[in-house]
Formats: structure tokens, C-alpha cells, sequence
């Protein structure tokens, strides 16, 4: 053997034994993920262990909180005094004005006036405790601070029979039958996600029978979309057709959900030709798919069918949520080419910048991506429940703790609606697609700051000059309205911003005549300033009803050109609402 040989024989045992370790790592992770709930254990301790040796070299704080204990005991003492005397029942703490867990009646009675107290009470001082301390980042600090909220929250008197006046009178009431009710539920429940079978969709909410059924026609499919062209309600439409992009994490018909609430039926009434892209729920066949594809097959080859359909000119976009971003990004490649065929993009709950995304972030970090990677490894996608999973702890008082007391131990099932029954039909998220956007949008927040590459340049939404009407809504936990404000700062175009009360999908699907709608319409600029979010808040117009009619007049008043009759419909595959949405 000569020196050479020996020299690089051992490269190669190097990287095969580098990969194997990697591949031995890989499965681990993907296997303690299911444990975790895709949460990184390395990921929950580096947050705690900032707070945590913070707070060991604090003798301030731990004095401060220590006072506090003492003033919150003599508070509660207090408080019991005042009870038992029964001359004064002034609470020593109040709840948020959000939280409806305390508001029966049976709460401002002993004893349970007083659990409701020392929990609130508690509360106030782990507040305190995770937030505030010198030297934690402003990242671990949310981190912590969002934990222990969690742990609280799992730990409210609400949550047990005993403590819980409103169950406890359920209880006696119907001689137990409640709990009986409620192991009935749990069951069916445990047995599904033992089995991992979705919940069914009720009866009375079947898509393509009572929900999805604006006529039209499928007119365009290739693997990852279907192209949804609705029928002309009208003798005479808007020279412009208008083409919606939904995200890819939900099913596109929360913008047609029923007759009285469709989005789509709404815009065919008013004139428009609307076109629909219905995604394709993912396999482990599509782990490969990543945010070009999605790009390319989503937005840009619909754009291309609109366009040969109806031979207009130019096209008025709408993205939502995740589908607003794609839309945002494509757009930007677009302006950077020259290609100047949206006439409009208005962005439904979308955001170009990650750097304030709400309580979803607090978690996204190098340690969590790497873990949820291994974890998307496994399938080649990320599960419809693991991602189910991270939304409903951002509102874990009102879609977990609430549904635990309702359905298991009061033993009453929700009416269902159309908005629920969507909610259930979920979706699933390829590897590499997934992957791509938790790096390069929430981590690396590259699209914003100017780093997001597609065909090889980098692209920033200041590329963007197409005017823009963005709707944000006041209790999004998803997308918060003041990151999806920043589409005013972020780009070049004429922005006007609508704020509307309700979350993420009701603050949309807020259609004419729905009760106790109201909202907010600005531009963003002013004398070629843009306005602060909170400044425009408070300068803004304010208006009573639904923000739908404000938005179909800025469409027609961005058309080009007279009404015509409406365009022939493109050669049918098959009839809305498609294959794509079946898919479970």
C-alpha cells in the first residue's frame, strides 16, 4: 500500500460513518418528536436555562417576587376575612377581559370564589416572575413567559370537577349523566387519534352538497393545483378577472363556505369572473415539492390559464394567509421581470415580514426547525394534527381547556357550523416546502430584508408597486394585524389597509349582514410618510357592517375599461369544487 493509499482510504469511512450517525440522529428525533408534540426539548431548555440562570443571579428580583408572594397571601387572607364577614366580596384580582373561563355566576360563591382567586392570584406572580428579569433575551423571555402560561392554564380550577361550579351543578343536576356523556365523547375521540382517522364531517356540511357549491367548473389541473373557474352571475362583468389564492394549509373553501357566507358567490353577484386555485393535500410522494414548485404550479400557472381563458390583459389577485405570501413573492419576481400583468393583490391575513408574527414564533428557532425536519422526515409531510396541535396552543383557554370542559366533563358537544366542519378538514404540508418556509420566511425572515432568491435573484417586496389592499384582523393569533400592517412599509404600491374585528378566519369570512361587524380603512401613507401602526389605528375611518362592500368598490375602481359580457368558460375537467378538495 503507498502513502497515498493510506492517506485517503479513511475520507470515505469518515463520511459513511458521518452519515450514518446523522441518519441513526435523524430517526431519534423523528421518534421522540411523537412525544414531544414536535416540540424541541433542547430548544424549551435554552429558554428556560437563560430565565432560569438569570434569575439565580438576581437577588433584586428574587426579592421583588419574593415581596410580592407575601402581598399576594395577605391580599388573599384578606379577601377571606371580608367573605366569611360577608361584608365585602371585592376581589383581590381580576380576570383578563378576554378570559370567559370565570364569568358563570356560581364563581362569586364560596368556595369557588375563592379557587378563582388564589389561581389569579398565582397567575399575577409567575407574570412577574418570567418577565423582567435582567439579561434574558426578549425571545426566551416570550418563550418562558408563553410555557408557563401553558402550565397554568392546565392547571385552572376550571378544568376540574370539583372546583368548577358550573360542572358541579351540571353534575347534580343530571345525577351524573354529564360525566357519562363525557366518557362517551372522550372515548370516540381517544379511538380516533389512536387510530388517526379525522373527525367526519357533518352531515349537514358536505363539500360539493351544502358547502363549496358556487357553480362552476375545474378547468385547469396539474399536480399540485386545481384551477376552479366559477360561473357568470351576472349579464354583464368586469373587464378583469379576479384569481384567489388560498393557502396551502387550509381547504380553499373557507372563502366558499355556505351560500348566505361565500366570498365567491358575493364577488360572481357583484360582477366579477372569479377563478379559485384548489390545492392538492400532499403525500409522502410530494416530500420533494418545495416553495419554487408551489410558486411556479400555484400562482404562475394559474395566472397563465386565467389569462388564455379569458384574454384579459391583466388579472386582480387575492392571496390568503400563507397564499398572500406565495402571491406576495411571486409578485415581487414578477416586477423584478417587467411583467406587469396584475391589475391588484389584495392580501387577506398575510404577512411579507416575519420579525413580529404573534406568539407562533416564539419557538421557531434553529433547534425547533432542525426538529420538526426530523420529525417531517419520518413522512415526507408535516401531520394535519401536529400542525392543529401549535395553533390551538396560541388559544389553548378557548380551543383546548374550553373543549375539555364542554365535551368531556359537562358532556355537551358543540353545534356544529359551517366554519367548524372546515376547520376539521385539514390539510398536510410537504418536507421540503415546510422546511423552506420556516428557514428562509419565520426563522430568516429573508423575503423582507431582501434575501429571498427565486431563479437566482434575490428579491425584496419593494419590488412591488401594484396597488395593495390588505385586510388585517384585530385577534389574529396567526398573522397579527400589525405584521400585516407592514405591507404599507415593506413596498412601493398604494396601500390601503382595512382592520376588521373578529380572528383569522372570521375577521375574513365576514360577509354583508353579518352581526356586529365593523372596521377600520386607511391609506398607509400619508404626505409620503408611512403612518405607524398605532397612529393609523387611531386616525383611521371607522365603519359599522362588512368590510366586503368597502373592498368590491376599490376592485371596480381599479378596473380598466367598461363591463362586457362575461367570458366563455374554460374547457371543463370536471364541476366545481374538484377532486383536489376530497382529498383526506
Amino acid at each position: 500500500m503507498t502513502n497515498s493509499d493510506a492517506t485517503s482510504d479513511p475520507q470515505p469511512k469518515h463520511d459513511t460513518a458521518r452519515e450514518l450517525a446523522d441518519m441513526i440522529d435523524t430517526a431519534y428525533r423523528a421518534t421522540l418528536s411523537q412525544l414531544t408534540a414536535g416540540l424541541s426539548p433542547a430548544s424549551l431548555m435554552q429558554h428556560y436555562m437563560d430565565w432560569a440562570l438569570h434569575m439565580a443571579t438576581s437577588p433584586g428580583k428574587q426579592g421583588q417576587l419574593g415581596a410580592l408572594a407575601v402581598q399576594n397571601w395577605t391580599d388573599f387572607s384578606r379577601y377571606l376575612l371580608r367573605c366569611g364577614l360577608k361584608h365585602d366580596h371585592s376581589p383581590c384580582a381580576e380576570p383578563d377581559a378576554h378570559d370567559r373561563r370565570f364569568r358563570d355566576a356560581g364563581w362569586q360563591k364560596q368556595p369557588f370564589n375563592a379557587y378563582q382567586q388564589a389561581f389569579l392570584l398565582t397567575q399575577k406572580w409567575w407574570e412577574a416572575a418570567t418577565t423582567g428579569v435582567r439579561g434574558v433575551s426578549s425571545a426566551d423571555e416570550k418563550a418562558v413567559n408563553f410555557t408557563a402560561r401553558q402550565i397554568l392554564d392546565a392547571m385552572s380550577p376550571a378544568n376540574f370537577i370539583a372546583t368548577n361550579p358550573e360542572i358541579m351543578k351540571k353534575t347534580w343536576d343530571a345525577k351524573g349523566g354529564n360525566l357519562i356523556e363525557g366518557a362517551r365523547n372522550f372515548q370516540e375521540d381517544f379511538q380516533r387519534a389512536l387510530m388517526k382517522e379525522k373527525a367526519p364531517i357533518p352531515e349537514a356540511y358536505r363539500v360539493g352538497e351544502t358547502v363549496a357549491v358556487t357553480p362552476g367548473k375545474v378547468v385547469y389541473r396539474n399536480h399540485l393545483i386545481e384551477l376552479i373557474q366559477y360561473d357568470p352571475a351576472t349579464d354583464m362583468v368586469q373587464p378583469e378577472p379576479v384569481l384567489i389564492v388560498p393557502a396551502w394549509i387550509m381547504k380553499y373553501y373557507i372563502l366558499d363556505l355556505s351560500p348566505e357566507n361565500s366570498m365567491v358567490k358575493y364577488l360572481t353577484d357583484q360582477g366579477f369572473t372569479v377563478f379559485m386555485i384548489s390545492w392538492r393535500n400532499p403525500g409522502a410522494e410530494d416530500a420533494d415539492l418545495g416553495m419554487t414548485e408551489y410558486r411556479q404550479m400555484g400562482p404562475m400557472a394559474a395566472l397563465d390559464e386565467v389569462q388564455r381563458i379569458t384574454g384579459a390583459a391583466r388579472v386582480h389577485a387575492v392571496g390568503y394567509c400563507l397564499g398572500g405570501t406565495l402571491l406576495s413573492i411571486a409578485a415581487a419576481s414578477m416586477a423584478r421581470q417587467g411583467d406587469d400583468r396584475l391589475a391588484s393583490m389584495t392580501l387577506l391575513a398575510a404577512q411579507m415580514d416575519f420579525s413580529e408574527a404573534g406568539e407562533l414564533t416564539l419557538f421557531i428557532n434553529e433547534s425547533e426547525v432542525s426538529f420538526l425536519e426530523d420529525m417531517m422526515w419520518k413522512n415526507g409531510y408535516l401531520d394535519a394534527a401536529q400542525m392543529a396541535g401549535a395553533f390551538q396552543l396560541l388559544r389553548s383557554n378557548d380551543l383546548i381547556w374550553s373543549r375539555l370542559q364542554h365535551e368531556y366533563l359537562l358532556g355537551e358537544r358543540p353545534e356544529s357550523s359551517d366554519l367548524m366542519a372546515w376547520n376539521a378538514d385539514t390539510t398536510r404540508m410537504p418536507y421540503r416546502m415546510h422546511s423552506e418556509y420556516l428557514r428562509h420566511l419565520f426563522l430568516d425572515n429573508d423575503f423582507s430584508t431582501g434575501r429571498f432568491e427565486v431563479e437566482g435573484h434575490r428579491l425584496t417586496p419593494r419590488e412591488i408597486r401594484t396597488p395593495i389592499f390588505a385586510v388585517g384582523t384585530e385577534t389574529d393569533h396567526v398573522a397579527p394585524w400589525k405584521s400585516a400592517y407592514k405591507t404599507g412599509e415593506l413596498t412601493r404600491a398604494e396601500v390601503t389597509f382595512v382592520l376588521t374585528n373578529g380572528g383569522h378566519n372570521a375577521g375574513v369570512v365576514s360577509e354583508p349582514g353579518h352581526p356586529h361587524r365593523h372596521y377600520r380603512m386607511g391609506r398607509a401613507y400619508a404626505n409620503h410618510h408611512f403612518i405607524p401602526a398605532g397612529d393609523w389605528a387611531e386616525a383611521a375611518d371607522h365603519y359599522e357592517g362588512s368590510w366586503w362592500l368597502a373592498w368590491v368598490d376599490w376592485l371596480k375602481a381599479h378596473q380598466t375599461g367598461e363591463q362586457i359580457k362575461p367570458p366563455a368558460m374554460g374547457k371543463a375537467i370536471c364541476d366545481a369544487p374538484g377532486t383536489y378538495v376530497m382529498m383526506r
